[in-house]
């Protein structure tokens, strides 16, 4: 049996029975919120609407804080089929700005390096964006979902970042990104991905563009939800670009806006990232938190 997919309009019965398939919501990601953020309102609000304490609630591919787009949270027995839509290949658009770099590979921490930058050009970009066509090994963020021995690789990477902040007495420095490059190397394994398309939409060359475009505080956004820090790199005016990428399950984005920025001999970063489709479902036709919560509390 089908699950039901969830769209603006549809009025769900009160009984999870009525959907044997269970249920997918194709949700557009608040920024700032973190994945498990969603699942746990969505899964508040339903548990009440179907009058069911165990009742089953998880996602198919957890997004980063800092980005949006199209996550796909699903009730009952859709949650069965997690695996099977978290394997189906995405594409994303990034916005990546080059110069500098933070141990997060996002704004989600201080940067920790300059680097040259005014030699990247739109041709360079475009020519190198071809050489990431194809299969190809990739490092997974230390800052990342990644299994290590049991331990997710995110909380080894926030010890480290408490340590070094409490003997260097400040934030992000050039250490900082020794550290945990090299740490990244030795217990990530890297992984096959696969990019099947990429295109260069933009390129600001002094960034004032891309910096416009900051994601604003929405109303979905909450105090809870603010406890995620953005770094403010506008007064910077580093170049940036906006890049649009189809590829493959288990390709990290942020880990990508690294790359590139060493094969541009630089450094970057993403400093934006919005999941615009997942196997079939794209972002123009997802829910936002209020329209699922709207549809689990009649």
């Amino acid at each position: 049996m089908d699950p039901l997919v969830l769209r603006k309009g549809i009025v769900l019965s009160d009984n999870i029975e009525d959907y044997p398939g269970g249920i997918i919501i194709p949700i557009d990601k608040p920024y700032r919120w973190t994945s498990a953020d969603v699942i746990r309102k969505i899964k508040f609000t339903a548990t009440r609407h179907f009058r069911k304490k165990n009742l089953k609630v998880g996602h198919a591919g957890t997004l980063d804080p800092l980005a949006t787009g199209v996550l796909l949270v699903c009730i009952g027995n859709a949650t069965k089929l997690a695996e099977t839509l978290q394997s189906h290949d995405k594409e994303y658009i990034a916005g990546v700005t080059f110069g500098a770099t933070t141990p997060s590979y996002d704004l989600e921490k201080d940067i920790d390096m300059h680097y040259p930058h005014e030699h990247i050009t739109e041709e360079r970009i475009r020519e190198k964006l071809q050489e990431f066509l194809g299969e190809q090994e990739q490092i997974a963020p230390l800052f990342s979902a990644k299994s290590i021995d049991g331990v997710r690789a995110y909380e080894m990477a926030r010890k480290l970042y408490r340590k070094h902040q409490q003997e260097t007495g400040n934030g992000s420095t050039p250490d900082t990104r020794k550290v945990f490059d090299a740490t990244a190397e030795a217990v990530i394994r890297s992984a096959k991905i696969r990019i099947s398309d990429i295109e260069l939409l933009h390129f600001y060359p002094d960034g004032t563009s891309a910096d416009n475009r900051n994601v604003p505080v929405r109303q979905e956004d909450s105090p809870k939800n603010l406890r995620i820090n953005v770094t403010d790199t506008s007064g910077l005016h580093l170049p940036s670009a906006e890049i649009r990428i189809s590829c493959s399950k288990g390709t990290y984005i942020r880990a990508f806006a690294r790359d590139l920025g060493e094969a541009l001999d630089s450094g970057a970063h993403l400093c934006s990232l919005v999941r615009s489709r997942s196997g079939d479902f794209k972002v123009e036709d997802c829910l936002g938190v209020e329209d699922a919560l709207s549809a689990l509390s009649f």
